[in-house]
């Protein structure tokens, strides 16, 4: 009978029948539908034949209804492999530990690769990624998640726009791009400086070119601060004897520069609650640790359920690597915070002091770092719905200079 597909995988045995007309007894397998292959008679009185290890059972129970003698002369396929091989046990602890050791060495990082980024900003990344554990040698699954360590490298590393995180196979591959501080076009040629704000002007200093207003002046946005006109009058005192004075103007053009501060003033509107709900975290804590497989999970650190009565949970899980190939298991680590609720009531004092910080805070950048808030009114308070709603006027101290350029027409002749 012709050999039956897929019996190696499954295993099969060699079975020898002995007794009268042998045959027989492989006819009632069949009639039993027992597959049975290579049938062939090797005495008068024996026969053997292969038959599937899942119907065994069932040979043993037609041997019992007959007079055959049987017996199995041999055992073939991947079970009885795996029986032989499961016995050779120094083999099979040789066997796991390389396994082992393949995959830990896999999740270990053997190369930092940086690109994208000039040479001076790649070696302030490498010293940051040796601050954050990240480095040749690396055990993976101690690093923070590749968002985390993009946001916190973004942020220690003011020179980079943009940076990409990601791990294949044991190489740690970071690309970087390079932020491109972009300049106010200067205006080039001859220029004046204008007022950008209306306000009350604090302090001028002019490096170049002729001021046009004084201290305490009050000015309009497009009002000129700086003249780059300069006409300057040059006596001839050789003259002076003739009882006449001869003057000589003299126009010159010239890039205005200076800088012009003035006091301007906002109006913020801010809305404060009188009842505050806010969650915080403790900083009691506890880790657990699994290796997940598909949708089970199964713990290896960290048992105990801590008794808190609120819980916060960071998840981060980290791919096991065999080789560059990545395996269907995960190990999970969770971090357990303790967490509360608080509720907090202000009085409406406290919450117009923190309406007037708020709207200090916001209004700051707007106007930029170099701006001085100066002082700042209550010009309308309501209080409804458990909110107290406050319109303020803020004055501030700012630089309103802008530099723009001279027209052509703007030379004055005398």
């Amino acid at each position: 009978m012709k050999h039956i597909q897929g019996a190696f995988i499954t295993g099969y045995v060699t079975v020898a029948v002995k007794g009268n007309m042998p045959e027989l007894f492989f006819q009632m397998c069949m009639k039993h539908e027992i597959p049975v292959w290579n049938i062939k008679k090797t005495a008068k009185d024996t026969c053997e034949g292969n038959v599937k290890l899942q119907d065994m059972k069932y040979i043993k129970q037609i041997k019992r209804e007959t007079d055959y003698k049987i017996s199995f002369i041999d055992k073939k396929g991947y079970p009885f492999l795996i029986k032989r091989f499961i016995r050779k046990k120094e083999v099979l602890i040789a066997l796991i530990m390389s396994l082992l050791l393949i995959i830990f060495l896999s999740n270990i990082i053997w190369e930092v690769k940086i690109t994208g980024v000039p040479k001076d900003i790649e070696e302030k990344i490498s010293k940051q990624l040796d601050s954050y554990g990240i480095h040749s040698g690396a055990w993976t699954f101690s690093l923070d998640s590749a968002s985390a360590i993009q946001q916190q490298l973004v942020k220690d590393v003011p020179e980079l726009l943009w940076v990409g995180v990601h791990k294949k196979g044991t190489t740690f591959f970071l690309e970087g791009v390079e932020k491109i501080i972009v300049k106010e076009d200067e205006v080039m040629g001859p220029r004046n400086l204008i007022a950008t704000k209306k306000g009350v002007i604090q302090t001028i200093y002019v490096s170049k070119g002729l001021p046009k207003v004084k201290v305490n002046d009050y000015v309009e946005p497009g009002d000129v601060l700086v003249s780059g006109d300069i006409s300057v009058k040059d006596e001839d005192e050789k003259q002076e004897k003739e009882d006449k004075e001869k003057t000589k103007d003299q126009s010159e053009l010239v890039a205005a520069e200076g800088d012009i501060t003035a006091k301007t003033w906002y109006e913020m509107n801010v809305t404060i609650p009188l009842e505050v709900k806010h969650e915080e975290v403790t900083g009691n804590k506890k880790k657990k640790h699994y290796i997940r497989i598909g949708d089970f999970q199964l713990p290896i650190w960290g048992f105990k359920q801590p008794d808190y009565e609120a819980i916060h949970t960071d998840t981060s899980e980290n791919p096991v690597y065999f080789f560059k190939w990545k395996l269907p298991i995960k190990i999970v680590e969770s971090v357990l915070s303790e967490k509360r609720y608080n509720k907090v009531k202000r009085t409406k004092e406290d919450a117009i002091d923190t309406g007037i910080e708020q709207a200090k805070k916001e209004l700051q950048l707007q106007v930029g770092p170099d701006a001085k808030i100066l002082t700042e009114k209550v010009l309308h308070e309501t209080t409804e719905n458990g909110k107290v709603k406050l319109n303020l006027y803020i004055a501030v101290e700012e630089n309103i200079a802008k530099s723009e350029p001279i027209k052509n027409d703007s030379k004055k002749k005398k």
